[in-house]
């Protein structure tokens, strides 16, 4: 019970790598606050939870609208009381050539993962202060190794770990540990779509379709979700203080460079 008496609010985590985590936090002692638009996969996320003794609420919104991060950070303040962590993790960019994508592909992809992560980080802010609490960003390996066919992800990715040297160094005058963890490929809905792309362009089946990908990217394996959410879990937890302004990449080695 690492994180027993810390309020936790986790942006995306109604599926995926959001889910893990607020899962895992719960599980680790913390009440959590879950914030998403899928309203029904929230409730079941928070169910899951409380079925399993941990205390935890949501709420449905849509983190690109300008006051939504607000609201997110005053619903978990009324619930529990604080905010001690805040998981920075929603946010899908549009894959694709830079030719086809639109200016509000682009938008899109900005306002959620990128502006969102900054709204709810200066909402949140005066709370983590008072609380000496932990701030995450879930980015990516594209903000350090961006490619053809994620232009939009890798600028915001980048953007993001800009973001955290920043709020890492105003968090050594507050007393808030700030850190981004950048997860390769994890096995999420988005993956299983692209693995089966994957599978056709080379004709293959979808079952042996996962080793040929692991082998072309030269990665150990696929991550799951729960990996990120391990990781999150130590990093707000008094074993994992130290870290602070780190860029942690959980890639399985995708990432080549220094």
């Amino acid at each position: 019970m690492r994180l027993a008496g810390q309020i936790a609010i986790v942006t995306g985590g109604s599926r995926g790598i959001g889910r893990a985590i607020a899962l895992r936090m719960a599980e680790e002692g913390a009440k959590v606050v879950l914030g998403a638009r899928d309203r029904d996969a929230l409730s079941a996320t928070v169910k899951e939870i409380e079925s399993g003794g941990g205390s935890a609420a949501s709420i449905a919104l849509d983190l690109r609208q300008p006051d939504a991060p607000a609201v997110v950070a005053n619903f978990a303040l009324e619930r529990f009381g604080g905010i001690s962590i805040v998981v920075n993790n929603a946010g899908a960019t549009k894959r694709g050539e830079f030719e086809d994508l639109t200016e509000e592909d682009w938008a899109d992809g900005f306002a959620l993962k990128f502006f969102g992560a900054v709204r709810l980080t200066r909402a949140a802010w005066p709370h983590l202060k008072l609380s000496k609490g932990s701030l995450i960003f879930i980015s990516g390996v594209g903000g350090r190794t961006p490619g053809r066919q994620f232009a939009i992800g890798g600028s915001v990715n980048a953007g993001l770990l800009s973001f955290t040297k920043a709020m890492a160094e105003a968090g050594i005058r507050d007393g808030v540990q700030v850190n981004a963890i950048n997860p390769g490929t994890v096995r999420t809905a988005r993956f299983e779509k692209r693995l089966a792309a994957f599978a056709a362009e080379r004709k293959i089946d979808v079952s042996s379709a996962e080793q040929r990908y692991v082998e072309e990217e030269n990665i150990t394996r696929i991550g799951e979700p729960g990996d990120i959410a391990a990781l999150a879990a130590f990093i707000a937890s008094a074993e994992g203080r130290f870290l602070h302004g780190s860029l942690i990449d959980m890639d399985g080695g995708s990432t080549k460079t220094i």
